[in-house]
Parts: structure tokens; C-alpha cells; sequence
């Protein structure tokens, strides 16, 4: 052992350094070495060290027939041409296939790491686009909510508005009702809207400090609709049950936007709403007896944009709405919602 021969074991490592940005040039550094090493018939050890980790980089890094020409040209090259230069004997045919078989069985377990490793990485990148689909229409069912949410609540005080100016000089205590109507609305709308932002933020983790909207609290929805200066009666038929969360919520945003377009643009401060739990499907059904101008023709005509998003509510559980005229005027809102996956009462 010599000065050169030290220099050549340090080549091969040193060369492994590049090996990740420029596998081809590392490993081709890495066979001179070796095969320079080998030629001037210094000790054998762990002389091949280097060049397997380097072969297997290149193969890890796509560079699959530069690694099996390096591997086929080392094959002749380490098996002759020690013989050639006078430092080995001439292989026997026991030590040219023990080689080929050791040369044949790393190639094996590059190549089978390199397709675990690829099959790891498209799994990733699966995961990773199912997750943004995911998040991709839970931040669309958000802005759904958000959009119920705002419509109703807004037009609420928009409508009580109209009430406290109208009497507040003539009748100061109803405009004050009014207004006390205003102010539940406008901080109920704030607190939906924060924690509407607060979940496209990811930042609140908690869990929800209100209860979620559902058939359950039509009672609650009724009472602010009376509020705001609009008589509604509810009927319902069949036998209660609990509800697929989807179906539940859907039914309760379509009765939700249906009394809010009766308010908007109805004639008359009446409406009726009717739910039947049938054995497969939810019958959710809103009437008034007011005449329907401007806006809602837009509306019930696909213009607007709450008869369109109470449609796919229904569309997206494989249900159906229906809006319009009703036989001898006022407007109908009819919505079928399948109860596959329904359960019985707690």
C-alpha cells in the first residue's frame, strides 16, 4: 500500500459526495477508481463499497442504462483485465459465474428498491391529491353554509330595517322590537361567519360551540322567520326519525332559503311548511300565497342564486327541487330527499 493506492481508496468515496445531483458522474468516478485500484494489484477489501452505493443511486435516480452499461462493462472488466495486466490468474468458470450471479442479484435489489420507492411516492402523491379534493368540497360546502347563512340572516334585517323606519316615529316600541331583531341577527351572522373563516383558516380546532343546523331546530328557524315579520306553520307528517347528517342539513337550508324568498319577494307575510318522513325518501315542501315579481321570477326561472343552490343541494343526494308557480298563484318549493342510511330514533 502506497500513497496511490490510498488516493485511489479516497477517489471512490470522495466521489459520492455529487452522487445525489449528478449520479451518472459519480458513479462513473467511483468504477475508474475502483477498477484502477484492482488493475495495479494493491490488498482486496472493501474496495467495492463506494461503487455499490453508487450504482444504486444511479439506478434510484432513474438513470437505470447508464448503471446496467457501467455494470456490464465492470463484469468483463473485473473479471479480465486484472488477468490481462499480469495480476490475477485466468478466472475459472466457478468464479466468472459466482460473479455474474453477485452482479445479477444487486441489480435485482436496486431495481426492486427503486419500484418500492416509486410505489411509495405515487402513493403520496395520491394521498395527497385526495386530500385536496377533500378539502377542495369541504371549502365549497362552506361557502355553501356561508352563503344560507349571510342570505337569510341579511334579509332579516333587511326586512326589520324596513319595519324600525317606518314606525319609529309613530310606533317607537314596535321599531324598537325591530331593531333588537337586528342586532340578534347581524351578531348571530358574525359569529357564523367567523367560524366559517376560522375553518378555511384551519386555525380552530375545537369542536363546534353551536349545535349544527337541522330539522331538530325548526322550531328555531320558524321563531326568527316570525321575527322578521313572517307567519309560518309548520306540519309534519310520518314517523320521526334521526336523519343522514346530508339529508338532514340539506332539508333544513332548503326550508331555511324558501322562507327567506317568501320574505324577499312575496306578497304576503304567510308561508307553510310541510316535512314527511316517507320509508325511503324526505318530502320537504314551502308554500305562500303571494304573488312572485322581479326577483324571484329571476329566481324560480334559474337567474338567481338560491333556487340554483337549493337544487344541488338536492342534486348532490341524488334528490330533486322543484320551484315555481303554484295552480291559482303563490310559489311552491318541493324537494325529495332519499333516506338511504337513515336511522331509527335515539
Amino acid at each position: 500500500m502506497d500513497v496511490v493506492a490510498y488516493a485511489l481508496l479516497a477517489a471512490g468515496p470522495a466521489a459520492l459526495v455529487v452522487r445525489r445531483r449528478l449520479p451518472s458522474v459519480a458513479l462513473t468516478l467511483a468504477f475508474a477508481a475502483t477498477l484502477a485500484y484492482a488493475l495495479l494489484g494493491y490488498a482486496r477489501g472493501p474496495i467495492f463499497l463506494a461503487l455499490i452505493i453508487a450504482f444504486f443511486t444511479a439506478v434510484l435516480k432513474e438513470r437505470r442504462g447508464f448503471a446496467w452499461t457501467v455494470l456490464a462493462l465492470g463484469y468483463g472488466a473485473f473479471l479480465f483485465l486484472p488477468h490481462w495486466a499480469g495480476q490475477e490468474r485466468a478466472p475459472s468458470l466457478a468464479v466468472a459465474v459466482g460473479l455474474a450471479a453477485w452482479l445479477l442479484l444487486l441489480a435485482a435489489a436496486a431495481e426492486g428498491l427503486r419500484a418500492r420507492r416509486r410505489r411509495a411516492i405515487e402513493e403520496a402523491r395520491n394521498r395527497d391529491e385526495e386530500a385536496r379534493r377533500r378539502a377542495s368540497e369541504e371549502r365549497l360546502q362552506i361557502a355553501r353554509e356561508l352563503h344560507d347563512v349571510l342570505a337569510h340572516n341579511i334579509s332579516l334585517i333587511n326586512v326589520q330595517a324596513g319595519v324600525a323606519l317606518h314606525l319609529i316615529d309613530e310606533r317607537p316600541e314596535q321599531a324598537r322590537s325591530a331593531l333588537a331583531t337586528i342586532k340578534d341577527a347581524s351578531r348571530e351572522t358574525l359569529r357564523e361567519m367567523r367560524s366559517v373563516l376560522g375553518a378555511l383558516r384551519r386555525v380552530d380546532e375545537d369542536l363546534p360551540r353551536s349545535p349544527t343546523p337541522s330539522l331538530a331546530r325548526i322550531e328555531d328557524l320558524i321563531a326568527k322567520a316570525e321575527a322578521s315579520g313572517l307567519q309560518a306553520r309548520v306540519k309534519v307528517d310520518g314517523r320521526v326519525r334521526k336523519l343522514p347528517a346530508g339529508t338532514d342539513l340539506a332539508a333544513f337550508r332548503i326550508i331555511q332559503e324558501a322562507l327567506t324568498n317568501v320574505a324577499r319577494h312575496s306578497g304576503r307575510t304567510e308561508a307553510r311548511v310541510r316535512i314527511s318522513y316517507g320509508d325511503d325518501e324526505l318530502l320537504v315542501q314551502v308554500d305562500d300565497d303571494g304573488l312572485v315579481t322581479g326577483p324571484a321570477s329571476a329566481s324560480a326561472s334559474g337567474g338567481g342564486n338560491g333556487i340554483p343552490g337549493m337544487r344541488e343541494r338536492a342534486a348532490a343526494l341524488g334528490g330533486t327541487l322543484r320551484a315555481g308557480i303554484r295552480p291559482g298563484g303563490g310559489f311552491r318549493v318541493h324537494a325529495r330527499l332519499p333516506l338511504a342510511g337513515s336511522q331509527e330514533p335515539e
